[in-house]
């Protein structure tokens, strides 16, 4: 029997006030939206506890909602991450110290969701958990302690014909585009498997999962997911089911109290609106190639720029040779305050920043470096308020200046504009309180449901049948 979910009539009666744990792994991008739904959740009357890395304490902690830190290094994982996009590339070592990092994260969660208050030491056991998908042991550590689990992302995770999975983003067949999310879920079971099966073991007291495709540990696809971007940016597929919505964009306001430093504001009066160029979180191999590649394009456009420093050191105060034209930002600066003082901007394509740029009616150039960056760089060249993206590799004077010169363009900044009409007048937020309430099941403690996802069930059922020999030994080579 399938467990039952609140139907949207019944989302009119009083839903209980619940003890929710939001599990969080990722960027500074990752964290600012589920801030914006804990804040909504909380105005309901629920209490939530954000847990994520601990370089977040101060966000989280700002926007008024309790804080938990789980393990894992952001910058290492973010690191990590852009390696082994490139598989030829990718080495044993780099594996294994994106699995050390999932490993610190899985063996945390249970904490985040049943531990006092580190500081208050104030008692916390959650009756609801949200995650997004990188937060593996969710699946797990939800089952051991009886309680509904959410997906919230802002990245498509949900099998579609529509498009590939993020991590495998150059596939133009549509049985392609919906085989990539199982091939993905197959490859990060393999890899997480021994370490899952010893979290249920040694901390929840579960029975391991021995099928080698019976993926539901690390697939979504079985579960309540809410999409957290626009829908006049991307649409719904028509294969995505009742379980999957998307709500719109949820910006937590940022800017209204930030106070800049009066060097930035002075820059900005002397002159027309600059351009925005940063990559955020994302690793450079080479700065200064980077950096001079940028300067050496506003010069070309004769704009005028901010440079943003970035995890990856793109902006260097003792960065030598920087025109007055030029600043070289190298202090946190919100990006709801900045972009709106800018007449384009240049990044990265994380979700966050793309959505925060959209707002801002912003014409965008996207410059990927892996997994979804490429898919809403595509975006933004299909809706006309940018050009095709540049992936990084591909990054020159001349390919930057060419885009420089088409977010400039009057008819561009049109489109970017009423984009960024749809985009306002979308309440995120409060559509995810709804999709969170009405995807919650009818009775609370949850039951374990008895039937997952079809799909999995079929690999489930695959793997019983694999060799009974060869299927323990590759079992026991991708755990170690």
């Amino acid at each position: 029997m399938l467990v039952g979910y609140i139907s949207m009539s019944d989302c009119n009666q009083s839903i209980p006030k619940l003890s929710i744990a939001i599990l969080v792994v990722g960027t500074r991008g990752d964290v600012q939206p589920f801030l914006a739904v804990a804040r909504k959740l909380q105005e309901y009357g629920h209490c939530v506890r954000l847990a994520t890395h601990s370089e977040f304490r101060g966000l989280v902690k700002s926007a008024g909602v309790d804080f938990y830190p789980i393990g894992g290094d952001p910058r290492v994982i973010v690191e990590g991450f852009v390696k082994t996009q490139k598989i030829l590339l990718t080495s044993w070592q780099d594996i294994a110290i994106q699995l050390k990092q999932l490993k610190a994260v899985m063996e945390s969660l249970l904490q985040a969701c049943t531990q006092p208050d580190p500081i208050t030491g104030d008692s916390f056991r959650a009756q609801a958990i949200i995650a997004n998908p990188p937060a593996y042991g969710r699946v797990d550590v939800a089952e051991a302690l009886g309680v509904p689990l959410h997906i919230f992302f802002t990245v498509p995770w949900t099998p579609t014909c529509a498009f590939p999975h993020p991590f495998i983003p150059h596939i133009s067949h549509r049985a392609g585009n919906w085989l990539s999310y199982f091939v993905v879920d197959i490859l990060i079971w393999w890899g997480l498997r021994g370490y899952i099966n010893k979290l249920r073991k040694n901390k929840l007291n579960l029975s391991p999962i021995n099928g080698l495709l019976d993926t539901n540990q690390v697939s979504i696809s079985h579960l309540p997911t809410t999409y957290m971007w626009s829908p006049c940016v991307l649409p719904k597929p028509n294969d995505w089911g009742p379980l999957v919505d998307i709500v719109g964009y949820c910006f937590v306001d940022l800017g209204s109290k930030y106070e800049p430093p009066q060097e930035l504001l002075q820059w900005l009066q002397k002159g027309a609106a600059p351009i925005y160029i940063g990559f955020g979180s994302m690793p450079l191999e080479n700065p200064e190639k980077t950096r001079n590649i940028v300067l050496e394009a506003l010069k070309n456009t004769g704009r005028r720029g901010i440079v943003d420093r970035g995890w990856g050191g793109l902006a260097t105060p003792d960065a030598q040779d920087v025109a007055e034209d030029v600043f070289l930002l190298t202090i946190d600066c919100p990006h709801d305050w900045l972009f709106p003082q800018c007449c384009a901007v240049v990044h990265h394509g994380g979700a966050g920043t793309t959505a925060t740029g959209l707002k801002a009616g912003c014409p965008t150039t996207i410059v990927p470096f892996c997994g979804d960056q490429s898919l809403w760089g595509a975006i933004i060249y299909e809706r006309g308020v940018g050009p095709a993206p540049i992936p990084i590799a591909h990054l020159s004077v001349e390919s930057l200046s060419k885009a420089i010169r088409f977010m400039l363009q009057p008819e561009v900044k049109s489109r970017a504009v009423d984009v960024a009409v749809s985009v306002r007048d979308d309440d995120g937020a409060a559509a995810a309180l709804d999709s969170f309430h009405r995807h919650l099941p009818l009775g609370l403690p949850l039951a374990k449901p008895e039937q997952g996802d079809h799909v999995q069930t079929v690999f489930g059922y695959l793997a019983r049948f694999c060799c009974r020999f060869c299927a323990p030994l590759l079992g026991c080579f991708l755990s170690s």
